[in-house]
């Protein structure tokens, strides 16, 4: 009788940071979101995870061009919290992940067995290239998270489209972010739109931002791009270097006759306790916008 020994991998990067902070950034889905990619060309929209004992995790990764994408998925085995946790992934390889205290910061290690569809290298490679953007992203000082909030609503991807869209009903719902809100231009694919709401005296402010994609009654991709103070469109400098470049992203998806709405944003931490706080107001009162009629 033979068995055969799996092969196993070990990668390996120094972070410089607190350990409380690589711990927090490396399990949170809200960070992992954010570097959880072997390249730019890839993302992850999607992250879950139940870190404890028996608890499972997945995650959505997708090539940015929406060609092809997978769920990467397992099941903890222990987990010792700021030390180490163990998985088994969906397809029964053993991984654990182990942080240690090091003089130049946090070194975290990752162990996995290997997979027979493609090479050792090739696999070593990539994880790697994953933790290196870990490392990279838990460094910086620009710090952005992404927030998820979605909602059913009883009618279809198209009136509720429509509804979170044209602007009597838009600056109804976005209320809850800001009296007064509204916003100046089209939703046209690769238009400029101005998010604004009055400032003492009718002076405007706002953000300035792009709208990437709007495929009609199925996403919209706005892409903020500064902010409008007092009229003024300051596109440079400390003000907006933060958050340059953050996206905001609506999904309509049809679940029988109703639909889901899907939010994807992303936020600064400065303001990510208004959002959470905001976004759940503002969808109840789309909802109720687009249910009111029957």
């Amino acid at each position: 009788m033979t068995t055969t020994q799996k092969t196993k991998i070990t990668i390996k990067s120094i972070v410089d940071a607190p350990l409380e902070k690589v711990w927090d950034y490396f399990t949170q889905p809200k960070h992992i979101m954010h570097w959880n990619n072997a390249s730019p060309d890839w993302h992850t929209p999607r992250a879950e995870n139940d870190l404890q004992p028996g608890g499972s995790f997945t995650t959505r990764m997708e090539a940015k061009d929406g060609s092809m994408g997978f769920d990467f998925g397992g099941v903890y085995q222990e987990v010792e919290k700021h030390l180490f946790y163990s998985y088994i992934m969906e397809d029964g390889r053993y991984a654990k992940v182990s942080f240690r205290k090091v003089p130049d910061g946090v070194e975290v290690t990752e162990t996995f067995d290997a997979e027979m569809e493609n090479p050792v290298e090739l696999q070593k490679n990539g994880w790697q290239a994953i933790l290196d953007n870990f490392k990279t992203y838990t460094e910086s000082d620009a710090k952005m998270v992404r927030l998820h909030f979605e909602i059913l609503i009883k009618k279809s991807p198209t009136e509720v489209y429509n509804a979170m869209l044209e602007k009597p009903t838009y600056e109804e719902w976005t209320d809850a972010f800001s009296p007064g809100s509204t916003y100046i231009g089209t939703w046209e694919e690769g238009s400029k739109i101005l998010f604004v709401s009055q400032g003492e005296e009718g002076n405007q402010n706002g953000m300035v931002s792009k709208v990437v994609k709007n495929k009609e009654n199925k996403h919209v991709d706005i892409e903020h791009l500064g902010e409008l103070k007092e009229g003024v469109e300051v596109l440079e400098g400390k003000e907006v270097e933060s958050w340059k470049g953050s996206h905001e992203k609506y999904t309509f998806e049809a679940k029988g006759a109703d639909t889901l709405l899907l939010v994807d944003m992303d936020s600064t931490m400065e303001y990510e306790d208004f959002f959470i706080e905001a976004w759940p107001k503002a969808l109840d009162k789309l909802k109720e916008i687009c249910e009111r009629n029957g």
